[in-house]
């Protein structure tokens, strides 16, 4: 089945979020990461806690909040206002700040469980050859916890292009602006353009499959972790 154009520009977006929505969460995930595996805080658990909540909350119930809280009347949407931004809902940076909140925890747990299985040993050992911390980090610590971002990178990309109930809730369905690959096939089925719908479907499962697949034969034990 040949994909239409609909369905090419749904992918392009979807993959375009995906990209931007990994690099911003790879950038912002290490820190917090870092922090929940060195950390013996007792806001541990509670912020754990927080970053977990995709993980059991329904997709939608997300989405509804953010729509609340970045809508006019929120103080998302007042404080994005007043920065000359406008409003996010059903727009593109919308999109790709829901995503971010949805797709946390698939990249930030991957990174805490790469830290904490460094143990103390690499740090010890650059500090007695007096690296600043800084320099640990980037030429000891990245290095060392390069499966757990190969597999937090999979992940959150992966997550990402699958999401369907959150993108729906915070972006709409505006054609080349947030109508990504799972609301078109949510379309194609409404539609019953059930042919159009397994075209795009299978190609969804067959990418997929070779993400994962790329992802325990490249990286299996980060595969096992994450």
């Amino acid at each position: 089945m040949e994909l239409s154009a609909a369905d090419l520009a749904a992918i392009r977006l979807t993959l375009e979020l995906a990209s931007i929505t990994t690099l911003l969460l790879l950038v912002l995930g290490t820190p917090l990461a870092w922090w929940l595996a060195r950390t013996r805080s007792r806001w541990k658990g509670p912020v754990a806690a927080v970053v977990a909540l995709p993980l059991v909350l329904p997709p939608t119930v997300i989405g509804f909040y953010l729509l609340v809280s970045l809508g006019p009347n929120g103080y998302g949407g007042q404080l994005t206002q007043a920065l000359g931004l406008g409003l996010l809902p059903f727009t593109f940076a919308g999109l790709v700040v829901a995503s971010i909140i949805y797709s946390l925890p698939f990249v930030v747990q991957p990174l805490q469980n790469a830290f904490a299985a460094l143990g103390d040993r690499p740090l010890e050992v650059a500090a007695t050859l007096r690296a600043s911390p800084l320099d640990t980090f980037f030429t000891v610590i990245l290095p060392l916890a390069r499966p757990g971002y190969l597999t937090a990178t999979v992940l959150g990309f992966a997550h990402t292009v699958g999401e369907f109930g959150v993108v729906l809730m915070i972006g709409g369905n505006i054609p080349g602006q947030t109508r990504v690959v799972s609301v078109q096939i949510y379309d194609h089925v409404e539609a019953m353009e059930y042919a159009q719908a397994h075209g795009l479907a299978l190609s969804m499962v067959v990418f997929s499959f070779l993400v994962l697949w790329a992802l325990y034969h490249f990286n299996p034990q980060g595969g096992r972790r994450g």
